[in-house]
């Protein structure tokens, strides 16, 4: 590369903010930066689950222009119309213009509902804030509904091409807790619907089992290998030519790639295909996808940034002429709350090559599969909503520095105690 490389990074959010922030602090002065966004914060997405339940959108948004600026990172506010990788530039919708040396795509990824006729119309949906705030009505309906004596049925839906549907989980458990303690509990039957094999499939069988087991104690009645066809009103209807009932339907759709680049490789939803260490979009060494706009099966913050990692790592080590050593190993790392206690879980996974399952914890990393369940792991899963706010808040990257050290020690202790 030439001496101060010119890194173009496509999007604001976990993958293109981790990316910009490890290789200024890798290569300090010695590259240009640049990001490029349509939005001018950035959106602590894993702690919008609170809003349903009366929290303030507004406290999961970081102002981008204060980390930016504070890290001598240019940001141009706008859409992405043209990528070439020939010329090696990229046009924005104000008319910018930006040449680039390397050029990292992290524009993440979007829902379609209409995949699912009926889907957009009768379905509350968990991708947004807006769905969220929106959600939070239809839930003080519920309430108010079960209050006049009125029993209702709330179904939670994940129909195919769902890239992962966390949130989603932990909204069956955050809404069954709160209605317990509301005192309304008895008064909402409650039902949960996936096309996956298992519960939360990705993870392997022993979120499986915990969620099996949650679904006992709480009176969650749960179903697998339902495939959605069609949403009507009151009405889920499936591939089996069977229905289901719902006075609340409460849904995670499909996901698809938010932005389509023409001339470069991507799968029949728009993911770009990469070099599985790397990120590097196949046939363009120049060019890279972390996260969610790249085609690794599982879209989930954890492993959008230790894939922007491996990218910052990557491109720090040819501009430095080292090895490079710290490609992306897909250990993801999530806490699941449910209000009353949380789930931990620490999954190697390994991408097969079966669509139908497309993941699976890696064989052999047996030992580094920890599961476990307890109130003690709110705590872990409120320090991570602070955490990274903080050091995006700061310009600073997520995995790297002395309080990464602290919080990965604090998060290994905690699973050596509370997980198997």
């Amino acid at each position: 590369m030439p001496s101060n490389p010119r890194i173009v990074i496509l999007g604001g959010g976990f993958a293109g903010l981790e990316s910009a922030f490890l290789l200024r602090m890798r290569l300090h002065g010695k590259v240009d930066l640049t990001i490029v966004s349509d939005r001018e914060d950035f959106t602590f997405k894993p702690n919008t689950i609170y809003i349903p339940f009366g929290a303030d959108p507004s406290a999961f948004l970081i102002p981008l222009r204060k980390p930016l600026d504070r890290r001598h990172i240019d940001f141009v506010s706008g859409s992405v119309t043209e990528v070439d990788p020939v010329a090696k530039r990229v046009s924005v919708s104000d008319g910018t213009v930006l040449p680039y040396d390397k050029l990292v795509i992290a524009t993440g990824s979007d829902m379609r509902p209409d995949e699912i006729p009926g889907l957009r119309e009768h379905a509350e949906t968990i991708w947004t804030s807006d769905a969220m705030l929106s959600l939070g009505r239809r839930l003080e309906d519920l309430r108010t509904r079960a209050r006049g004596g009125e029993r209702q049925r709330v179904l939670f839906l994940v129909p195919p091409n769902n890239k992962c549907a966390g949130p989603l989980y932990e909204m069956v458990f955050m809404i069954e807790t709160h209605l317990r303690r509301e005192g309304l509990r008895d008064m909402v039957h409650l039902e949960w619907s996936t096309f996956e094999g298992s519960y939360i499939q990705a993870f392997g069988p022993r979120l499986d089992e915990v969620v099996r087991a949650e679904f006992a104690e709480r009176g969650v009645e749960g179903h697998t290998s339902e495939v959605v066809t069609e949403v009507a009103a009151g009405t889920v209807r499936y591939a089996d030519g069977s229905s289901r009932e719902f006075d609340h339907l409460i849904a995670f759709p499909p996901y698809v790639a938010a932005e389509v680049y023409p001339g470069l490789p991507a799968d029949d939803r728009g993911f770009l295909t990469c070099d599985p260490a790397t990120r590097q979009v196949q046939g363009h060494a120049d060019v890279y996808a972390p996260g969610d706009a790249g085609d690794f099966p599982v879209k989930q913050a954890f492993l959008a940034l230790l894939q922007a990692d491996a990218v910052a790592e990557h491109i720090a080590a040819g501009a430095t002429a080292r090895e490079f050593t710290a490609g992306f190993d897909p250990v993801s790392m999530c806490v699941m709350e449910m209000f009353d206690k949380a789930t931990f879980a620490q999954v190697p996974l390994r991408v097969t090559g079966d669509p139908a399952h497309p993941v699976e914890v890696r064989p052999g990393a047996e030992d580094d599969y920890k599961v476990g369940v307890s109130p003690a792991w709110r705590i872990g899963k409120k320090v991570l909503g602070f955490y990274l706010p903080m050091r995006f808040g700061a310009g600073e990257p997520f995995h790297a520095g002395t309080a990464w050290s602290l919080m990965d020690v604090g998060l290994k202790g905690m699973a050596g105690v509370l997980a198997d």
